[in-house]
């Protein structure tokens, strides 16, 4: 034969219908004598997000950039870079109220609530156009020079930052609504954040290949940290553990910086990032990415990711809001849907 007895060739047999054999008599034997199931997700991990709704922003075609809310009207403000123009979307009834059109490739967007001001950063002609956040009518107009991009709010200083040109943030005044001075850089700015403390403003400088920590008051270089990698863009500031958080794209990897701008931690996320925030409630990283997933990470000695949730190809734009406790995230029209904003709840 084969070198295996008949005698173990029986036992084999025995061994193989013996599983069908007993799965018939559990199915044959009534249900009081019947051993309670087993769940096969003992000791898995819940989903750390659910994706709770998806908000259709109608004929968007192209390249979704940032996002910024009105947290008490609950309204999304949504830059559509490739439909030049700037999308209106109510978050508690899951609708597109309206669409700002003949905008100049929207990159950024802020909203002063104490202004009800709406500011959108355009690439293609360097402005920064002002929308009245009752009815979206014009409010004025800032022209900075070229490649107007992500905008952040110093309401503290009484100022919105802007970063454009080939090294310079913008600083606006929120009463006057007009530029008063510049921050320089080594190139570029990509994103960029204000510190909790002493006033410093971080700043992503791909070009330079490194974080440059400016003085928020005087303008002034205080730091620069070198990084190696390639194609950093979203960043993050955790003022509770002292961490500047970064994310590379060559490699795709998650960098958190210490106060020092030593390298406290590093870990393998996913591609084409443009997004990261931290949930301090729940100790938590969220990376938003263009290859078509969320990474989320547990914070800790030593970041831990948790899960990857699948979203499309060219969602790597989203914001996190504390307020609400939402997670959205901008996906582009793919060939079998539509754009929309993906609505995601943290759990628990």
């Amino acid at each position: 034969m084969d070198g295996v007895s008949v005698p173990d060739r029986l036992w084999h047999e025995l061994l193989r219908w013996a599983p069908i054999a007993a799965l018939g008599l559990v199915l044959v034997l009534p249900s009081a004598f019947r051993l309670p199931a087993v769940s096969t997700a003992v000791g898995v991990e819940a989903e750390p997000l659910r994706l709770d709704a998806k908000i259709p922003l109608g004929s968007v075609r192209g390249r979704i950039d940032h996002m910024a809310i009105d947290v008490a009207r609950q309204r999304l403000f949504v830059a559509e870079l490739g439909n030049d123009s700037v999308g209106v979307a109510d978050i508690a009834a899951h609708k597109t109220l309206r669409t700002i059109d003949g905008l100049a490739e929207p990159q950024g967007v802020g909203y002063v609530a104490s202004k009800d001001t709406i500011y959108v950063a355009n690439a293609r002609d360097g402005s920064v156009r002002l929308f009245r956040g009752p009815d979206y009518a014009i409010a004025g107009r800032i022209d900075l020079g070229g490649d107007a991009d992500n905008v952040r709010l110093d309401v503290d200083a009484d100022r919105v930052l802007v970063g454009y040109g080939e090294g310079s943030i913008a600083t606006i005044g929120i009463a006057q609504q007009k530029k008063f001075g510049d921050l320089p850089l080594p190139g570029h700015p990509e994103g960029f954040q204000i510190g909790a403390e002493r006033k410093q403003v971080f700043v992503n400088v791909p070009s330079a290949h490194a974080v440059v920590v400016l003085d928020g008051v005087s303008g002034s270089q205080k730091a620069k940290w070198p990084l190696r990698e390639d194609g950093i863009f979203p960043m993050a500031v955790d003022p509770a553990k002292g961490h500047v958080l970064v994310v590379s794209r060559n490699p795709p990897r998650l960098i958190v910086l210490a106060e020092d701008g030593s390298v406290f931690t590093q870990v393998d996320t996913c591609g084409d990032a443009d997004d990261l925030f931290a949930d301090r409630k729940r100790n938590r990283v969220y990376v938003s990415c263009g290859a078509g997933a969320i990474d989320v990470f547990a914070q800790g000695n030593a970041y831990r990711r948790l899960a990857r949730i699948p979203t499309v190809r060219g969602a790597r734009t989203s914001l996190f809001v504390p307020d609400l406790d939402v997670l959205l995230v901008a996906a582009p029209a793919t060939l079998t849907e539509a754009a929309a904003i993906w609505v995601f709840k943290p759990q628990p």
